[in-house]
């Protein structure tokens, strides 16, 4: 079984507190309380701070706040009723290196706790947002962070939010076996879920239909929608679904799109349990991999 009932990074167990995002009082407030702490991003903005790294277990280094609270200071929420911020770490260098050093959270993350591993894909989203948004999209005029860092501000009082992507992922089976491709940019051997962005005025349910028609050649029915993931990477929204090869299609008419897909192939469960030498699957942090181990685990109760 999955090792987490739902998706990585989708636990719903940060309290957002968005009530004192709209309140320079309750901000500053909420930063002057004792136990409140500080989660800072480092170089990159794709790797954070460790207190603990083993085999299997790791805990992010969140820090007591100093000084005072300003604008780059973006409010997670509250975390076991205490309240955390996340800071980009060239903002702050006035705080020591953490214990166990700055580590990639697509490598260590996956032994972070639920809560940790929310403040992570919350503080990446924001931080990655408000890098991409220095300037308005209506008129190119500068904007300035607002509400905690959960909406920037242009010249005009005009309020912008954070951007998520919204893309579906799709679980394809036929006959007890799972449909898995290989991105033209990956390495030799890499293989995981098809997926792709919702186009505008489109449906996820039809995205799915129209991604795996368009990367393999094949159609599909049946679909249903199982669970989304916040994937902050830099700013996607992961809505997983499963879809059967659709009636009378023929499962060896595979016919990869050239500029996304390099190779298609049916795998078995015991060729996912057990995979093949140079084969790579999805890591634990991924829906991607949540999906298969769901997979994995029906086949095992059959």
């Amino acid at each position: 079984m999955p090792k987490f009932s739902r998706p990585p990074l989708a636990s719903g167990v940060l309290d957002r507190d968005a009530t004192t995002r709209l309140s320079e009082e309750s901000l500053d407030a909420a930063w002057a309380e004792p136990g409140t702490l500080l989660l800072r991003i480092g170089s990159g903005q794709q790797v954070l701070p460790f207190a603990v790294v083993e085999e299997h277990s790791a805990k992010l280094a969140l820090e007591p706040v100093r000084g005072q609270r300003a604008p780059h200071h973006l409010y997670l929420g509250r975390a076991d009723g205490n309240a955390v911020f996340a800071a980009l770490a060239a903002d702050t260098p006035e705080y020591p290196e953490p214990m166990a050093g700055w580590h990639s959270p697509l490598t260590a993350a996956i032994h972070l706790s639920p809560l940790d591993l929310e403040l992570m894909s919350t503080s990446l989203a924001l931080t990655n947002w408000h890098r991409s948004m220095p300037f308005s999209a209506r008129d190119g005029e500068a904007t300035t962070p607002a509400q905690g860092g959960w909406a920037r501000i242009d010249e005009h009082g005009g309020e912008h939010f954070p951007r998520t992507d919204p893309a579906v992922i799709v679980l394809v089976e036929h006959e007890d076996r799972v449909l898995l491709g290989s991105n033209v940019l990956w390495d030799t051997g890499r293989f995981s879920l098809l997926a792709g962005f919702v186009e505008a005025g489109e449906s996820a349910e039809h995205a799915v239909v129209r991604e795996v028609l368009e990367e393999t050649g094949v159609p599909v029915d049946d679909v249903r929608y199982v669970a989304s993931q916040p994937w902050p990477f830099p700013r996607s929204l992961m809505l997983g679904f499963r879809a059967s090869l659709a009636a009378g299609a023929d499962p060896g008419a595979l016919r990869p799109d050239p500029a996304e897909i390099s190779e298609l192939r049916w795998f078995t469960r015991d060729e996912v349990s057990d995979p093949p030498p140079g084969i790579t699957l999805p890591t634990g942090l991924s829906i991607a991999r949540w999906l298969i181990d769901i997979w994995l685990a029906e086949g095992e109760r059959a």
